[in-house]
């Protein structure tokens, strides 16, 4: 790394304090819950963001059109990760009188639980994002960082603080926040947004929807206790099961589009069928039999399912 590096990063680190600092002005109550160092892991939902880095990672291989410059690989990951990681601060910071209502996992989270205060969450979730944008910027490019923190944005402000609470859509349109890591790293190794990186994104977008409506499936009382008008819960399961079958098929043929074009080769295709095939199978499942245990059945193969189809997006275009 150069000096000019150095002196990036450490601008990276004071502009984040600063950011910190100035929130820490604003506090309006005294409070000593200030947490331990695992529950400021937990704020940055590390279970959420592993499966976004990963989508992330893919799509830098993707941008490089092969293996990516290690430095700029490990930069544009860890930018992302803050970025991440302070939009789920945040989240637990907007989310803190709904989390209690919604069983035991939320309930137990640290600001909710009261481990971490609503204001040290805020600060936290700041300070990450901040950073976030102020490394990438000077350390990798500035589509980069606008993307990142872009997608930042949209989580906090336009699904966590709206959306979510007001619309049995939120998730369709909100699904947005999550397909944006693809563009972080695809932009991080090639500067700019191609088809490539626009189809990741898309193919987020539309898996988004049948994997979250699954796990509304599972909880769905949940969200009812805390008013959150998800789609079980505002049009009732069979509607649910119904938009689940209707989206899995259109991702099932949206991943099939880039073998068609050229995007991607021979390889991918063939796991994505397969693996969308599978998909298929667990959705139809559930449409016939809309019992919680075909719901947690889709919930966590959709994760597996979106994790190894974007590991085929860079094993194809490594080998090819």
């Amino acid at each position: 790394m150069t000096t000019k590096s150095v002196h990036l990063a450490a601008a990276s680190v004071a502009f984040a304090a600063a950011v910190y600092v100035c929130a820490l002005s604003f506090r309006t109550a005294r409070d000593s819950s200030h947490g331990s160092v695992s529950d400021y892991v937990e704020l940055t939902k590390p279970r959420v963001m592993s499966l976004l880095l990963l989508t992330g990672a893919a799509a830098t291989f993707v941008g490089a059109d092969g293996v990516p410059r290690a430095s700029i690989f490990v930069l544009t990951m860890v930018g992302l990760a803050l970025a991440c990681g302070g939009s789920g601060a945040l989240n637990h910071y907007l989310d803190r009188d709904i989390d209690p209502l919604m069983g035991e996992r939320t309930a137990a989270r640290p600001v909710a639980a009261g481990r971490v205060s609503p204001e040290s969450a805020l600060e936290f979730g700041l300070a990450l994002s901040a950073l976030s944008w102020v490394l990438l910027d000077a350390l990798v490019n500035l589509p980069t960082a606008t993307l990142a923190l872009a997608g930042n944005l949209f989580y906090v402000f336009v699904y966590t603080r709206w959306l979510k609470r007001s619309t049995h859509q939120n998730i369709v349109i909100g699904g947005a926040a999550g397909a944006v890591p693809p563009l972080v790293g695809y932009a991080g190794t090639s500067g700019h947004i191609g088809w490539a990186a626009i189809v990741m994104f898309l193919i987020v977008f539309i898996w988004t929807p049948p994997h979250f409506w699954a796990l509304a499936l599972m909880i769905k009382e949940h969200y009812a206790a805390a008013n959150v008008p998800m789609l079980p819960v505002a049009k009732g399961d069979e509607e649910t099961t119904r938009q689940i079958v209707r989206y899995s098929w259109v991702m099932l043929g949206l991943t099939l589009v880039p073998v068609a074009f050229g995007v991607f080769g021979l390889v991918y295709g063939g796991l994505a069928l397969l693996l969308g095939g599978v998909f298929m199978v667990y959705a139809l499942r559930l449409r016939r039999d809309p019992i919680r245990e075909r719901a947690v059945s889709l919930f966590h193969y959709s994760m597996i399912y979106l994790a190894l189809l974007f590991v085929a997006m860079a094993i194809d275009v490594v080998i090819l």
